[in-house]
């Protein structure tokens, strides 16, 4: 291939696609198995401590040799990469989508009510929340993967075309709490980015940030989103990772947990997950950002 001459049209949908899509094949591989730690600890309804924490994490294999451990960490890898990849390119594409959407209709209303700047970080916020609502789409993939994770017994020896088959809408068990989850994390997560680069990078054109820039936006951003969806998270978990055939549903998870656990095991999780997610979401958000213009030059 060879770039496109000058002045000549970009799909610009084909690269965010690729871009995006490349960046979660890589987010996969590298912390997959984080993310089955913070899932299996979100989990364990017991206490923790040193001592219990190896069989809270590895499960049968906490007595196996090493690579052994490592491996058991990668249970459910085909849903988790049909679920990150998807995810990774709806939330990078939807994004920018909906937030051309907000500004071709409603950039007047967000300005006189919060001004220019105020009003620009406002719609790239409101966006992403949008696009995180709209992720519940891709919840049975979710749903899948977690239950791999922590759950495997769930499955019975069923493949996935069977258990599509017979579980039908069971597979959007937690949709209420998965949106409530979504709405704010998302929007933290590109409203604090937005914040970061307009008010301490003092970037115009959000665009345009360095390498260096969105590294730095990303971290201020997915704290932000983690913190603030980690209660609804722990209890959105807990509803997927159940049963197939169980009908619990979250205002039980989350009374259940407050009084047999306390209101900070609504945080379980937590602190694994704000010690990775600042790398992750750095780390899938630059790449995607430094390859969406790079394919750009060919598609």
């Amino acid at each position: 291939m060879s770039p496109l001459p000058p002045g000549a049209k970009r799909d610009s949908g084909t690269a965010r696609v690729l871009g995006s899509g490349a960046s979660g094949v890589a987010e996969l591989l590298v912390f997959h198995p984080v993310d089955t730690i913070a899932k299996r600890l979100m989990s364990n309804k017991a206490k923790v401590s040193f001592s219990t924490l190896s069989p809270i994490i590895f499960r049968d294999y906490a007595t196996a040799t090493l690579p052994k451990k490592l491996l058991s960490l990668f249970p459910g890898l085909g849903y988790a990469a049909g679920y990150k990849i998807s995810q990774r390119i709806y939330k990078f594409g939807g994004q920018p989508y909906f937030n051309d959407l907000i500004s071709s209709h409603y950039k007047s209303n967000f300005t006189s009510a919060f001004g220019e700047k105020n009003g620009k970080m406002l719609m790239h916020a409101t966006a992403g929340s949008l696009t995180g609502i709209g992720e519940v789409l891709l919840l049975p993939l979710d749903v899948l993967k977690i239950k791999r994770q922590v759950n495997p017994e769930a499955f019975r020896g069923r493949g996935i075309f069977r258990i599509v088959a017979e579980e039908g809408t069971a597979l959007y068990r937690g949709w209420g709490w998965t949106m409530a989850r979504n709405a704010p994390g998302s929007f933290a997560l590109f409203g604090a980015s937005a914040f970061t680069k307009e008010k301490i990078l003092h970037i115009e054109d959000y665009s345009k940030a360095t390498w260096t820039q969105n590294f730095i936006a990303s971290i201020a951003g997915a704290v932000a989103s983690i913190t603030v969806a980690a209660p609804l998270d722990t209890i959105k978990t807990r509803i997927q990772n159940a049963n197939f055939e169980s009908k619990v549903g979250g205002v039980t998870v989350f009374k259940d947990l407050v009084k047999n656990e306390g209101a900070g095991a609504l945080f379980k999780g937590l602190t694994p997950k704000i010690l990775v997610v600042g790398p992750k979401l750095v780390f899938s958000y630059t790449l995607a950002q430094s390859l969406i213009p790079f394919f750009g030059q060919y598609v």
